[in-house]
């Protein structure tokens, strides 16, 4: 029995957007950092500005109808519906790509990467880099099903991922993904089946053995003391998602001020930015990523994520061919001997001078460059 695939499209009732603007107006503010700068997190006049723009000047329609120029499904797999995007080139020869948001991100991370991928020779590429793209969104995340039981790991969001790909009778497919969705690509290609010929990562976990520690280059201190400044002092989010993620979805389900700040730090922190997320991202985009979180409820259920597969990210070996870019304000960057022992067969290693951790949202021409000329090698 073929498996059902339904039309979908974006259609928030206005009584949710009234809703959100009410408690807007009505927040209760916390009283403001002792500090002058992000340290303690997002600082109250940010937030307050960036939620005065979201209650007065924001357009969620205008959010809606980007969407909606591209053709957009659900599919049930194991139990949940999946929603996702499904954008075919006009290249016959086009290569199946399967590409994974992470959190707090979300499908409109890739929405300026969507034409250059699918219509390279409209955007200066050639016929022989077009892909076809399928673009879900993660269980527990936007318009995807919320799962009611335990299980929704790594592990069998991947094979949902390769379950999607022969359901839309793709019978080869490549993977590229970044945050939780690098760590989906990786488990894809742990799985390693034969239809997918290699995946693309723009997070990679790796780290040194006590021989490496004994010669680390300037470059490898600096990327081993941003990731101990994580584990210190940027990862309260994560430790509370991953043990409390019942308990912190309440005042993020109750409070849009609390959602925006939740997810507007982490704009900040991850960023290549001059100070502020501004720099690197236009608050219509930011808040068009919070919007969806807030407006479809998510935040207890991505949070779930963490719960679920934290303690698996240390990746185990992957022999699949694999592509790596490295982007500066990344915030794991391990060394390419360390990757290498991970991700075995490297077919693609590049660090790049600018871009952060929301890759495709921050520097989209990088990043479609870096994902043509990995997979140009497996084509």
């Amino acid at each position: 029995m073929k498996q059902t695939i339904k039309p979908f499209s974006v259609a928030i009732p206005q009584t949710q957007l009234d809703d959100l603007n009410a408690r807007l107006a009505n927040t209760r503010w916390p009283n403001a950092e002792t500090v002058d700068d992000w340290s303690q997190g997002a600082p109250l006049a940010a937030v307050k500005s960036l939620c005065e723009y979201w209650q007065h000047s924001y357009d969620w329609r205008r959010c809606e109808r980007e969407l909606n120029q591209y053709p957009q499904f659900t599919t049930e797999i194991d139990g949940l519906d999946i929603h996702f995007l499904h954008i075919r080139s006009p290249h016959e020869n086009a290569l199946p790509m399967i590409m994974t948001h992470g959190w707090p991100g979300s499908i409109l991370e890739f929405m300026k990467v969507i034409g250059p991928l699918t219509n390279p020779t409209a955007h200066g590429g050639s016929a022989d880099d077009a892909f076809h793209l399928v673009i879900p969104s993660l269980p527990g995340y936007g318009f995807s099903g919320k799962p009611t039981g335990t299980g929704w790991g790594l592990e069998r969001i991947a094979k949902a991922w390769i379950n999607l790909m022969a359901r839309l009778e793709y019978s080869e497919f490549v993977a590229q993904g970044g945050d939780w969705g690098s760590f989906v690509t990786s488990a894809i290609g742990q799985i390693h089946p034969p239809q997918c010929r290699a995946i693309h990562i723009n997070m990679a976990l790796a780290q040194p053995t006590e021989e490496d520690m004994a010669s680390l280059s300037e470059r490898d201190q600096k990327a081993l003391a941003d990731m101990k400044y994580y584990f210190d002092s940027d990862s309260g989010y994560a430790m509370i998602q991953k043990s409390r993620p019942q308990s912190i979805g309440y005042g993020l389900a109750d409070s849009p001020a609390a959602q925006a700040a939740w997810i507007y730090e982490k704009f900040h922190r991850w960023t290549d930015n001059n100070g502020h997320p501004e720099d690197a991202l236009s608050v219509e985009q930011m808040l068009d990523d919070i919007s969806i979180y807030w407006l479809t409820n998510s935040a207890a259920s991505s949070a779930r994520l963490y719960w679920e597969s934290f303690e698996s990210i240390f990746s185990e070996p992957v022999s699949m061919p694999c592509g790596v870019s490295i982007f500066p304000k990344e915030l794991f960057r391990p060394a390419r001997k360390w990757a290498e022992r991970i991700y075995q067969n490297l077919i693609h290693w590049n660090e790049l001078d600018k871009g952060g951790h929301f890759a495709a949202f921050e520097q989209p021409e990088i990043f479609v460059n870096e994902v043509r000329s990995c997979f140009a090698k497996v084509r």
